[in-house]
């Protein structure tokens, strides 16, 4: 029998507190909410939400969740439902962001919450190579993932290159790019590629983008978390869209 390493991680729930609440607010059917009987009184929602609601003891709270930190409450949802990336990047003045590589759940979570609240349109990841929408990527994102069109692809080289166009612009993050931020117009439509922190963006990506563009270092250590260099460039692109619209 394989044991719980081996298992695929579950995409069909969510656990925790905001994470749950996000779900019954978001675009897929939450079909039973589990959940310890202290959460369930403290939290009033749960039991007001429509959906079935089962009380359980906290270790089969434990169990479903296969965490320990699920604040009492689990939702057993419809799989995560993917947007699709060509309609993302469609979109005029779309602001895009696209993952190569990024395996960590935690990163991918953090990515997602900075774009859902800095006005990005989407996420596109790859197939292979990288993190999915899962549970634990659900509460990382403290939700977002229920609200942001996250799209999945077998080849962001290949979409990168069937997606050029006058009006969209990809930018590769690089610790040698090109530009940075500020020096770029970040005001129609842009993807911002990041890579993992170990290896980077994969030089056929890299060579599929645009131009590139670096967060400037002033520390000893010369390098950023990846989520944390997405939610910069998100920013600097958020602000020129909001002054561009002053």
């Amino acid at each position: 029998m394989a044991d719980r390493a081996e298992r695929p991680p579950r995409t069909d729930l969510v656990y925790g507190l905001q994470p749950v609440r996000e779900a019954l607010r978001g675009r897929r059917r939450v079909r039973e909410i589990v959940c310890t009987r202290e959460a369930a009184t403290s939290m009033p929602w749960i039991e007001s939400s429509g959906v079935r609601v089962s009380i359980a003891v906290a270790d089969r709270v434990t169990a479903l969740a296969e965490r320990p930190d699920h604040q009492g409450v689990v939702a057993l949802c419809d799989p995560y439902p993917y947007a699709e990336a060509e309609t993302l990047l469609a979109r005029p003045g779309a602001l895009v962001v696209a993952l190569d590589g990024v395996t960590d759940p935690r990163n991918l979570g953090a990515i997602v919450r900075s774009c859902e609240c800095l006005g990005a349109h989407g996420l596109v990841i790859p197939r292979h190579g990288s993190a999915g929408v899962t549970a634990v990527v659900a509460k990382a994102s403290a939700g977002a993932v229920e609200h942001l069109p996250i799209a999945m692809v077998t080849n962001l080289a290949e979409l990168l290159r069937r997606s050029k166009r006058a009006d969209l612009w990809s930018y590769a993050a690089a610790e040698d790019g090109e530009a940075t931020p500020d020096e770029l117009d970040l005001t129609g439509g842009v993807v911002l590629v990041l890579g993992s922190e170990g290896s980077g963006i994969r030089p056929l990506v890299r060579q599929r983008c645009d131009a590139s563009v670096r967060i400037p270092m002033h520390g000893a250590i010369g390098s950023l978390n990846v989520s944390v260099a997405a939610s910069l460039l998100l920013y600097e692109a958020d602000r020129q869209r909001r002054r561009s619209h002053a």
